[in-house]
């Protein structure tokens, strides 16, 4: 199924089941070494996909969250290997928009939100966008009207030593955030 985030549509399934993970990789022809980002609808679902929040992920959750940055953190054992592309580490955020936002807390489990185009392409930032990039490949795709477009979502690695920008996107985070760039 492909959403409306913040930014762009996203692909998005279960987190939690392999074979729906599988299927994201397959609809978007993605690389299996390139590890999917999941959304969650507060910071106690994203503890059933990663191992703890550390001080600063709950201080950078608390004043950038619901939107778009994304916090890498130590991945649970039982989260598919796929979705990590065997890093250990798992990608989460509570997204800014509504419809995102209202499908992970219908679901009531973390889903990816990979961008929901093919491998390489444009990232979509309306509903038929996504349907001439994978169309046959979706089950639905929910049209939010067109996003935001702009930076994709800040991506912050807390999971190694030091803070790591992984790439820069809509939330420019900085020394008072309490990462040196």
């Amino acid at each position: 199924m492909a959403f409306p985030t913040e930014t762009f549509y996203g692909l998005g399934a279960s987190a939690l089941l392999p074979a729906a993970v599988a299927r994201v990789f397959a609809a978007k022809g993605r690389p299996a070494d390139k590890p999917l980002l999941v959304l969650v609808d507060s910071l106690e679902m994203a503890l059933l996909v990663v191992t703890g929040l550390p001080p600063l992920a709950r201080r950078l959750a608390d004043r950038y969250w619901p939107g778009p940055l994304t916090l890498v953190l130590p991945a649970r054992p039982e989260v598919p290997a796929a979705l990590t592309a065997g890093t250990g580490t798992l990608g989460v955020r509570i997204p800014g928009h509504a419809v995102a936002r209202g499908l992970v807390r219908a679901a009531g489990f973390p889903v990816t939100a990979p961008s929901a185009n093919a491998h390489g392409g444009a990232s979509p930032r309306r509903a038929d966008e996504v349907a001439a990039s994978l169309g046959p490949a979706l089950d639905l795709i929910l049209d939010g009207g067109p996003t935001a477009g702009g930076e994709p979502s800040t991506v912050l690695d807390l999971a190694g030593p030091m803070p790591r920008v992984v790439r820069a996107g809509a939330v420019a985070l900085g020394p008072a955030d309490g990462v040196l760039l």
